[in-house]
């Protein structure tokens, strides 16, 4: 479904989207760096409002959020479209292409949720919520004003820029926030967005809601005991009981590089111990 987006101005003959921090500059016709996002004459309009691609009742511990409501199940859903490119995606059939959808409101998702048995609330995961915004944001906004004991979660890039993510934080409980790497040129090269605005969005959660962070360690890439230190001195710096998922990559999508070694996980998972309280390894088994 087509709506008009939010956090957008008039630029001349185009528009300024300034929901996320690549502030694309769109001529008519065209889409944002998200390719959800496009102007129409003088009206920036998102595609995929209340477009469902996938959606499961999963354990809580898969977003990974591990501590937060331990042994729980959540109703996770997604759509399609993101603002990064990332060339390992694990969800690059719908984060890089436009994927089949069926339309859901977000009065029937609310009433889904409440229905479904021994569910804590609604994830936004799978795709990036933030390119969602709009259909998010009213869901969150409705599933707090109507049954405020459901738990909305967001599994996220954290590239967003700020007044979008202080109105959402008001409705969020918890976030799963991927910080890929602690080297801009990594963000550069590999996933087509910036370090520093990640960095900001960790730090404003974490003093709104329960965060949890993963790095995927990606082989001859960023598996570096030093990337991870710098990671775990940065979340410790913070709040040294934030947790971090340490997860092992394997090939997908445009990447072939081998599994991520066992040994270095191991390695890895003794370095982020000696500043953080919380360190979980992810995909080894």
């Amino acid at each position: 479904m087509k709506v008009e987006a939010l956090f957008y101005e008039k630029f001349k003959d185009r528009v300024h989207c300034f929901l996320c921090p690549h502030n694309c500059v769109i001529e008519e016709g065209g889409f944002g760096k998200c390719n959800v996002r496009i102007h129409e004459r003088g009206k920036l309009f998102t595609i995929n409002y209340g477009e469902i691609t996938s959606g499961a009742l999963e354990p809580i511990e898969k977003k990974p959020l591990h501590y937060f409501k331990p042994h729980s199940y959540i109703f996770s859903v997604g759509s399609f479209g993101c603002n990064f490119t990332c060339d390992f995606c694990q969800n690059y059939t719908i984060s890089q292409f436009r994927a089949k959808s069926e339309f859901i409101s977000k009065k029937d998702l609310m009433e889904t949720a409440v229905k479904l048995k021994n569910n804590i609330g609604i994830a936004f995961t799978y795709n990036e919520p933030a390119i969602w915004y709009e259909y998010v944001y009213d869901c969150a906004r409705l599933l707090k004003e109507k049954k405020p004991h459901l738990k909305v979660v967001l599994v996220t890039n954290g590239y967003i820029n700020e007044e979008p993510l202080d109105k959402l934080l008001h409705y969020i409980d918890a976030m799963n926030i991927d910080l890929k790497s602690f080297n801009d040129r990594y963000y550069k090269n590999l996933c087509g967005g910036s370090l520093k605005p990640v960095l900001k969005t960790i730090e404003k959660a974490a003093g709104v809601c329960h965060v949890e962070i993963t790095t995927l360690l990606v082989s001859e890439k960023n598996d570096d005991l030093k990337e991870v230190e710098s990671i775990s001195k940065f979340l410790s710096s913070i709040d040294n009981n934030i947790p971090l998922h340490l997860s092992r990559y394997f090939p997908r999508y445009k990447f072939k590089n081998p599994p991520t070694d066992i040994n270095f996980m191991k390695e890895a998972e003794a370095v982020g111990r000696k500043y953080l309280n919380r360190v979980v390894l992810g995909n080894i088994y």
